[in-house]
């Protein structure tokens, strides 16, 4: 079984330095509104960031094993933050934007492509928070 593990080094304030086993490195910080810096890596960026380039990643996977002639990909991805009375919060849901250019494929396939990164995208099968997908597929001439 595959292991992916961190490791962090904090550096003041809060703030600090993140190091993972693939040896990248990022700055992260609370967000400004939780007395953070800005321009830094935040905890909930990475939370909702994990699940953007999981599931590309696995479109991309999916769009290559349906021989679909991906023109470009993007994806703009938000993630709801719930805030209740004792003062905990939960992502209650993200939601995930991808558009998709294609040439010489059907708008199907293209669902089948979204369908599959969703199904095998291990961080979207990982969150407990309610994922929603508002696709823009664009079939090109």
């Amino acid at each position: 079984m595959p292991e992916y593990s961190t490791s962090l080094e904090w550096t003041g304030g809060h703030r600090g330095l993140l190091r993972c086993s693939n040896g990248a490195e990022m700055p992260f910080s609370a967000p400004e509104s939780l007395h953070g810096e800005g321009g830094v890596l935040t905890p909930e960026d990475a939370f909702v960031g994990a699940l953007n380039t999981c599931y590309a990643l696995m479109f991309i996977w999916a769009a290559e094993k349906l021989k679909i002639d991906l023109v470009s990909y993007t994806c703009e991805a938000a993630g709801r933050v719930e805030e209740y009375l004792d003062r905990t919060s939960t992502f209650s849901e993200v939601t995930m934007r991808p558009r998709v250019v294609a040439r010489g494929a059907s708008e199907d396939r293209v669902r089948r492509a979204l369908q599959m990164a969703e199904k095998y995208s291990l961080v979207w099968q990982s969150v407990k928070a309610r994922v929603s997908l508002e696709p823009v597929i664009i079939i090109a001439a």
